[in-house]
């Protein structure tokens, strides 16, 4: 717990003025200890101007989407084994390693941590992105995909990312289309469409798709299944450009999750073909 500058703060200021003094202490030892929090987690403060480089951005980037999940595999309770693994799944999609992984590792555990000022760090993402909606989202998906990477969603971490995608800027329903989206992407994967890493599988485009996976194709795109074709390229055009990894890149991306953002294009990709395939859609 972070309390060292509450109590020095409280103390002087009710030395030096009282009860008045010692609320004012008590606000300034807060934000004291907040910093140091945020500094903890990796994340650098500029209160007199000269706001963070570009790399320096990425990196607050990089660090927070990490601590985060950290933070949402703690919603259920205890961390296990299989979260941790999927952490190390989630770093083997970016190839992280040598200093990266380890940067990536600490700033996991450090979400996991009873006092992690969740809440400030988004507020820190949403700085460090500039408020640019597709960068946010990216954000978002990443900690939707990490919950769901085990295929269920516990109602601890639904409740987790309802609170970060509030302080992202989305709105509740926003979210549970994104979730719907992911829990079909995550069948739509294991289906046989896309594979580990968004790669088609030998033989996967001969096989006739069963109505579930054409259903779950859709939902990807977030349509219903009585769209029509222009409707279907319009809701696709919007998704690819929303996450090109150039355009990402450009925006901002650390250049680490680019292999993430690749993979999610190619999702979009494989379900709008198969939909174009089955329905003869041009």
């Amino acid at each position: 717990m972070h309390i060292f500058g509450k109590i020095l703060g409280t103390f002087f200021g009710f030395l030096f003025g009282g009860l008045f003094g010692a609320v004012f202490g008590l606000f300034l030892g807060h934000q004291f200890d907040k910093a140091r929090r945020l500094q903890q987690a990796g994340f650098r403060s500029s209160p007199f101007g000269g706001g963070p480089s570009q790399a320096q951005r990425q990196e607050e980037f990089f660090k927070a989407a990490f601590a985060v999940m950290g933070h949402v595999a703690k919603a259920k309770g205890q961390v296990t084994k299989e979260e941790i693994q999927l952490a190390s799944t989630m770093m083997d999609r970016m190839n992280l390693h040598g200093e990266l992984r380890t940067a990536a590792q600490e700033a996991f555990r450090e979400g996991k941590s009873s006092d992690f000022p969740l809440d400030d760090v988004l507020a820190r993402v949403k700085i460090s992105s500039g408020g640019r909606f597709d960068l946010l989202q990216f954000f978002l998906e990443l900690q939707i995909s990490a919950a769901f990477a085990d295929g269920s969603l516990h109602p601890s971490e639904r409740d987790v990312l309802h609170r970060i995608a509030e302080k992202l800027g989305f709105s509740a329903q926003q979210l549970e289309q994104r979730l719907r989206m992911q829990e079909a992407a995550f069948r739509f994967q294991h289906g046989g469409f896309g594979g580990q890493g968004g790669q088609q599988q030998s033989g996967s485009w001969q096989q006739a798709p069963s109505a579930n996976q054409l259903s779950d194709a859709y939902k990807v795109l977030g349509v219903d299944e009585d769209t029509d074709s222009k409707v279907l390229k319009r809701a696709y055009r919007k998704l690819m450009n929303e996450h090109h990894p150039d355009k990402l890149m450009a925006k901002g991306l650390p250049p680490e999750m680019m292999n993430v953002a690749k993979e999610k294009s190619q999702e979009i990709q494989n379900a709008y073909d198969l939909i174009k395939k089955v329905k003869g859609f041009k």
